[in-house]
């Protein structure tokens, strides 16, 4: 029941919106994926971050149409981790497009058919999202060959400029993307701009500095500590997947006032992963 909502939530809500010139966020309330390639540079390429809901295929179809053109595809798929509001769309996007789909190595045997992930955790709040967790998707997919690591060197396929960073907690190969000209950073679940435990922050997407969602997120000292690493980063604008993005000013304060209260801020009281 908890996962048909969350589907039915995304499919009446769903937008986008530019953060950076080159970079378009589909919104599908519950999570966000990325298009970042510049529009008006069609022969350069773009690459898709995260692929949304089991039934955000469509919509994402429809977003590359608008602004790439008609029948056009990206170079790669990237993704953040595994879990399902970030792979819902992967398998049917890759067979459409046929193109690989990126990911860091720790995460490949959950795309790949071989491992699940542990079920969610509905203790970590009395939030309405994180008591129906456990009925979220948590069986590995299979894309088959089209699963590739990513390189061993941080570079991000299709992307120049950019670098992929290890930022593990939420997941053990959990990813960031991180563009050093500009110090934009794409966190995935490294963590938040809203509550995601609360239907609520969920919903009205108010804006509220978090840690990665705590329902499965299975490692918090490491969370804590790629909390820390992104921060070192001193990032001017970020895009979570999960709220809207921040930049500024706004930005540096509530990144360090995560830091610096992660337990309180993030940290559940209780959790099994403990």
């Amino acid at each position: 029941m908890g996962n048909k909502l969350v589907e039915a939530l995304s499919s009446f809500t769903a937008t986008s919106q530019e953060a950076a010139p080159d970079i378009l966020v589909m919104n599908f309330t519950v999570v966000t994926a990325c298009m970042v390639g510049n529009p008006d540079n069609k022969a350069g390429g773009w690459t898709l971050i995260d692929t949304g809901l089991e039934n955000s295929a469509d919509f994402i179809l429809q977003a590359a149409a608008e602004r790439f053109g008609e029948n056009s595809r990206p170079q790669a798929i990237v993704l953040t981790h595994g879990h399902f509001d970030h792979v819902g769309s992967v398998v049917k996007l890759s067979e459409s497009w046929d193109v690989p789909v990126y990911i860091h190595e720790l995460e490949m045997p959950y795309v790949t058919g071989k491992k699940d992930y542990p079920t969610a955790d509905p203790t970590v709040s009395s939030g309405v999202v994180a008591k129906m967790s456990p009925s979220f998707p948590h069986s590995a997919i299979d894309i088959g060959y089209r699963a590739v690591a990513l390189p061993a060197d941080s570079s991000v396929p299709g992307m120049i400029g950019w670098k992929w960073i290890h930022t593990p907690g939420h997941t053990k190969g959990h990813i960031s993307l991180f563009r050093e000209k500009d110090r934009v950073l794409i966190a995935g679940d490294a963590f938040s701009t809203t509550k995601q435990e609360s239907l609520w922050s969920v919903l009205t997407q108010r804006e509220q500095i978090s840690g990665p969602p705590q329902y499965l997120t299975t490692d918090w000292q490491s969370a804590e500590r790629s909390v820390q690493h992104l921060r070192d980063l001193k990032p001017s604008l970020v895009i979570p997947s999960h709220g809207k993005p921040m930049k500024g000013e706004e930005l540096t304060k509530h990144l360090e006032l995560l830091v610096n209260h992660f337990k309180e801020i993030a940290k559940p009281e209780q959790s099994r992963f403990f």
